[in-house]
Protein backbone atom coordinates (compact mmCIF):
# COMPACT_ATOMS: atom_id res chain seq x y z
CA UNK A 1 0.00 0.00 0.00
CA UNK A 2 1.25 3.11 -1.13
CA UNK A 3 1.66 5.70 1.88
CA UNK A 4 1.01 9.34 0.41
CA UNK A 5 1.43 12.84 2.43
CA UNK A 6 -0.70 15.97 1.71
CA UNK A 7 -1.15 18.61 4.07
CA UNK A 8 -4.28 21.29 4.24
CA UNK A 9 -4.91 24.10 5.65
CA UNK A 10 -7.42 24.47 8.31
CA UNK A 11 -9.30 27.50 9.84
CA UNK A 12 -9.44 27.71 13.31
CA UNK A 13 -13.13 26.27 13.72
CA UNK A 14 -12.75 23.44 11.48
CA UNK A 15 -9.42 22.68 13.56
CA UNK A 16 -11.59 22.89 16.83
CA UNK A 17 -14.48 20.52 14.84
CA UNK A 18 -12.29 18.01 13.97
CA UNK A 19 -10.49 17.51 17.06
CA UNK A 20 -14.35 17.17 18.49
CA UNK A 21 -15.55 14.85 15.61
CA UNK A 22 -12.73 12.79 14.69
CA UNK A 23 -14.79 10.62 12.67
CA UNK A 24 -15.78 13.45 9.90
CA UNK A 25 -11.97 13.49 9.08
CA UNK A 26 -12.11 11.09 5.78
CA UNK A 27 -15.24 13.11 4.75
CA UNK A 28 -13.50 16.11 5.61
CA UNK A 29 -10.34 14.98 3.29
CA UNK A 30 -13.13 14.46 0.67
CA UNK A 31 -14.47 18.08 0.58
CA UNK A 32 -17.56 16.66 1.75
CA UNK A 33 -17.50 18.35 5.20
CA UNK A 34 -16.46 21.79 6.19
CA UNK A 35 -18.28 21.93 9.59
CA UNK A 36 -20.29 24.79 8.39
CA UNK A 37 -17.11 27.57 7.73
CA UNK A 38 -17.33 29.48 4.97
CA UNK A 39 -13.81 30.53 4.89
CA UNK A 40 -12.43 26.64 5.14
CA UNK A 41 -13.94 25.96 1.39
CA UNK A 42 -10.87 28.27 0.43
CA UNK A 43 -8.27 26.06 1.55
CA UNK A 44 -5.08 25.24 0.21
CA UNK A 45 -3.31 21.96 -0.25
CA UNK A 46 -0.48 20.60 -0.88
CA UNK A 47 0.12 16.82 -1.98
CA UNK A 48 4.14 15.62 -1.37
CA UNK A 49 3.25 11.72 -2.43
CA UNK A 50 5.73 9.60 -1.44
CA UNK A 51 8.52 12.28 -0.13
CA UNK A 52 7.77 12.79 3.18
CA UNK A 53 9.89 10.33 4.48
CA UNK A 54 12.91 11.39 2.37
CA UNK A 55 12.13 14.78 4.05
CA UNK A 56 11.67 13.90 7.52
CA UNK A 57 15.03 12.25 7.02
CA UNK A 58 16.84 15.03 5.63
CA UNK A 59 15.03 18.18 7.63
CA UNK A 60 15.52 15.84 11.22
CA UNK A 61 18.62 13.59 10.09
CA UNK A 62 16.45 10.53 12.01
CA UNK A 63 13.38 8.55 10.50
CA UNK A 64 10.63 8.70 13.45
CA UNK A 65 12.04 11.26 15.65
CA UNK A 66 13.99 14.69 15.47
CA UNK A 67 13.84 17.62 17.02
CA UNK A 68 10.23 19.92 16.97
CA UNK A 69 9.16 21.27 14.87
CA UNK A 70 10.52 20.28 12.00
CA UNK A 71 9.83 16.92 12.71
CA UNK A 72 6.04 17.60 12.02
CA UNK A 73 5.77 14.85 8.76
CA UNK A 74 5.73 12.14 11.36
CA UNK A 75 5.42 13.32 14.66
CA UNK A 76 3.86 16.48 16.24
CA UNK A 77 0.73 18.23 16.45
CA UNK A 78 -2.45 16.99 17.72
CA UNK A 79 -3.71 13.92 16.59
CA UNK A 80 -7.15 13.68 15.01
CA UNK A 81 -9.00 10.21 15.18
CA UNK A 82 -7.79 7.05 16.24
CA UNK A 83 -6.33 6.08 13.16
CA UNK A 84 -4.68 1.89 12.89
CA UNK A 85 -0.98 2.63 12.76
CA UNK A 86 -1.02 0.42 8.96
CA UNK A 87 -3.40 3.09 7.40
CA UNK A 88 -1.90 6.41 8.07
CA UNK A 89 -1.62 9.07 10.62
CA UNK A 90 -3.83 12.76 10.36
CA UNK A 91 -2.32 15.40 12.80
CA UNK A 92 -3.31 19.13 13.48
CA UNK A 93 -1.59 21.96 13.97
CA UNK A 94 -2.24 25.24 15.77
CA UNK A 95 -1.84 28.28 13.69
CA UNK A 96 0.73 29.64 16.29
CA UNK A 97 2.20 26.31 15.76
CA UNK A 98 2.33 26.72 12.13
CA UNK A 99 4.36 29.89 12.25
CA UNK A 100 7.06 28.18 14.57
CA UNK A 101 7.01 25.73 11.85
CA UNK A 102 7.47 28.26 9.26
CA UNK A 103 10.29 30.03 10.84
CA UNK A 104 11.78 26.87 11.08
CA UNK A 105 12.04 25.79 7.44
CA UNK A 106 12.99 29.08 6.57
CA UNK A 107 16.29 28.31 8.24
CA UNK A 108 17.00 25.18 6.97
CA UNK A 109 19.18 25.38 3.88
CA UNK A 110 19.66 23.45 0.72
CA UNK A 111 23.39 22.95 1.49
CA UNK A 112 22.24 20.84 4.96
CA UNK A 113 19.71 18.51 3.10
CA UNK A 114 21.98 17.53 0.40
CA UNK A 115 25.02 17.04 3.41
CA UNK A 116 22.30 14.73 5.06
CA UNK A 117 21.38 12.68 1.73
CA UNK A 118 23.01 9.20 2.50
CA UNK A 119 21.51 6.72 0.13
CA UNK A 120 22.82 3.36 1.82
CA UNK A 121 22.04 5.00 5.27
CA UNK A 122 18.62 6.16 4.22
CA UNK A 123 17.62 2.26 2.92
CA UNK A 124 19.36 0.66 5.89
CA UNK A 125 17.14 2.75 8.11
CA UNK A 126 14.24 1.78 6.09
CA UNK A 127 13.12 5.35 4.78
CA UNK A 128 10.08 5.25 2.62
CA UNK A 129 9.79 4.24 -0.16
CA UNK A 130 12.86 2.38 0.30
CA UNK A 131 13.70 2.77 -3.35
CA UNK A 132 16.90 5.04 -2.69
CA UNK A 133 19.89 2.16 -3.92
CA UNK A 134 17.70 1.37 -7.06
CA UNK A 135 20.22 2.70 -10.41
CA UNK A 136 19.62 5.71 -11.80
CA UNK A 137 16.01 6.46 -12.98
CA UNK A 138 14.65 9.51 -14.82
CA UNK A 139 13.94 11.79 -12.13
CA UNK A 140 17.03 12.28 -9.01
CA UNK A 141 15.87 11.50 -5.90
CA UNK A 142 17.85 14.14 -4.01
CA UNK A 143 16.54 17.14 -7.16
CA UNK A 144 12.80 15.51 -6.35
CA UNK A 145 13.26 16.10 -2.43
CA UNK A 146 14.87 19.49 -2.75
CA UNK A 147 11.96 20.49 -4.91
CA UNK A 148 9.40 19.02 -2.71
CA UNK A 149 11.37 20.57 0.31
CA UNK A 150 10.99 24.43 -1.58
CA UNK A 151 7.48 23.85 -2.03
CA UNK A 152 6.90 22.60 1.25
CA UNK A 153 8.52 26.06 2.80
CA UNK A 154 6.48 28.01 0.62
CA UNK A 155 3.34 26.38 1.12
CA UNK A 156 3.89 26.75 5.34
CA UNK A 157 4.73 30.49 4.77
CA UNK A 158 2.10 30.95 3.00
CA UNK A 159 -0.42 29.01 6.07
CA UNK A 160 1.55 30.57 8.61
CA UNK A 161 0.92 33.89 7.02
CA UNK A 162 -2.96 33.33 6.42
CA UNK A 163 -3.05 32.78 10.21
CA UNK A 164 -4.50 29.33 9.90
CA UNK A 165 -3.66 25.83 11.71
CA UNK A 166 -2.40 22.97 9.43
CA UNK A 167 -3.15 19.48 8.68
CA UNK A 168 -1.05 16.71 7.81
CA UNK A 169 -2.47 13.62 6.71
CA UNK A 170 -0.09 10.33 5.82
CA UNK A 171 -2.41 7.30 4.39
Amino acid sequence: MEMLCSLRTVTEAQRVALLRAPEALEAFLDDEEDFGDAQGSAFLELDIGEAWHGLQYLLTGTPWEGAAPLDFLVRGGEDVGDIPSDEGTARIFTAEQVKALSTALQRVTEKTLRSRYDTAAMQAQDIYPGTWDEPETEVDPLEELVSYFEELQKFVATVATRGEALLVHIG
